[in-house]
């Protein structure tokens, strides 16, 4: 099993403190409706940084930037929602709430704080174990943005209110075409079996993302590759630049983008990456395929439950420390 083959870089439980054993994935991510990923409110441009378009082909280009937060907000919030079916949240100390984000009150005990991490508003602090990086579309921007223009329709259907006067809520802003590719790099560190199992299938669970993510932002997410080692993988950046000097040679670059001339550059790309310092092993595609297939299995209806408080237990040994610390330090404020 392709799980087994990567034991050498899979803790046996939690530890506390790193032990430099890495798993990276290379991640293709595709747009499949018009998406919106911008740092600003409703009618700022597009995320976009100019950068080499290749290795090789050294000229600048813009490219849209899918950032670390677009990015791991969602899956976080997918994987939430299990544990919350399954209460497998926990309350949080200083708010007597459930745990929850952005809410400067985390719980500190749950699946998602021991693995993405917490800082605001905590007793302590957990860095999180699923590094990402700005992920980069292949072509360039300016290819891939079009302009939508958004009015507002009474009840009546018409842009006309019951009086005759005509609606004045007109706007124009900018969106992300459908089939937009973006190359990834996630790096899971010091993670066991099962935390990697969880992190992955948050990665494929997650089908929105970006700003009005209840109308638009539909995407899809596809592993094209997973690697063992003691070191980070190359760079989103650097990929991606590697498969546009395979691209420009095989293919003729245009929005939109044949998948299948993508997905072999990315591979012919990766395939030189186990001769980089630091990086052991690669899973082959059968390999790959069946680590897919035994997330979907431990995700599936009939075996969720079972695998998220089989990971969820994983903790207990330092909730018990943690609350036995809490305990002594009420009682030594009591004696005071």
């Amino acid at each position: 099993m392709s799980i087994e083959k990567l034991k050498p870089f899979l803790a046996t439980s939690y530890e506390n403190f790193p032990k430099g054993r890495t798993i990276g994935a290379v991640i293709l991510r595709t747009t499949q409706s018009e998406t919106i990923f911008r740092t600003e409110g409703t009618g700022e441009p597009m995320c976009s940084e100019y950068v080499h378009a290749g290795i090789k082909h050294t000229q600048s280009i813009p490219r849209l930037v899918m950032t670390k937060r677009k990015q791991v907000a969602p899956e976080r919030r997918r994987g939430r929602e299990f544990l919350r079916s399954h209460e497998l949240l926990y309350t949080a100390p200083k708010s007597d709430a459930p745990c929850a984000l952005n809410t400067n009150a985390p719980c500190e005990m749950c699946i998602d704080c021991f693995l993405y991490g917490f800082a605001a508003g905590g007793e302590g602090a957990q860095k999180s174990r699923v590094w990402t990086e700005d992920a980069f579309s292949v072509l360039p921007a300016t290819e891939l943005i079009g302009d939508r223009t958004i009015n507002a329709v009474f009840e009546t259907g018409t842009m006309r209110d019951e009086k005759g006067n005509a609606s004045t809520a007109l706007n124009t802003s900018e969106y992300i075409k459908p089939g937009v590719h973006f190359l990834d790099i996630v790096t899971f560190r010091d993670v066991t079996a099962d935390e990697l199992r969880y992190a992955i299938g948050n990665i494929l669970l997650t089908t929105r993302y970006g700003a009005v993510s209840s109308r638009v932002g539909r995407m899809e997410n596809q592993i094209l590759g997973l690697f063992g080692g003691i070191a980070e993988l190359p760079s989103s950046l650097e990929l991606v630049q590697g498969v546009y000097d395979k691209l420009d040679a095989a293919a003729s670059l245009e929005h939109p983008l044949e998948p299948e001339p993508l997905i072999t550059a990315v591979q012919s790309v990766i395939a030189t990456w186990t001769n980089k310092r630091g990086i052991s092993m690669q899973l082959s595609v059968s390999e790959l395929e069946a680590l897919i297939s035994d997330v979907d299995q431990h995700w599936a209806l009939n075996e969720q439950e079972t695998f998220l408080k089989r990971l969820d237990q994983i903790y207990a040994p330092l909730r018990k420390v943690k609350s036995e610390g809490k305990k002594k330090e009420k009682a030594e404020k009591q004696e005071k």
